[in-house]
């Protein structure tokens, strides 16, 4: 009987646990993306400068252009905007 008692109470933590998991949210982190002579799935948004994204592009053709869904880190707490008179 305590054999089904503890098979029942890790099966109802486990259920518990697997509920309650929340997919995490990924952020964007590089801001350019090369897509590749128009080809259909040709993108790759993997670049940290407009340099690198061209670098990459040279002698393959195709075009570098600003990452959609790249957002920029906010502003540490601490961050004051500099004072103008």
């Amino acid at each position: 009987m305590r054999l089904i008692t503890g098979f029942g109470l890790a099966t109802l933590v486990a259920l518990g646990l697997v509920t309650s998991a929340q997919p995490s949210a990924a952020m964007v982190l590089y801001p350019w993306c090369a897509n590749y002579s128009g080809r259909p799935g040709g993108q790759n948004c993997g670049f940290t400068s407009f340099k690198q994204c061209l670098a990459t592009l040279a002698g393959n053709g195709g075009f570098c252009v600003a990452n959609p869904w790249y957002q920029p880190y906010p502003p540490p707490a601490s961050y004051a905007p500099p004072l103008t008179r």
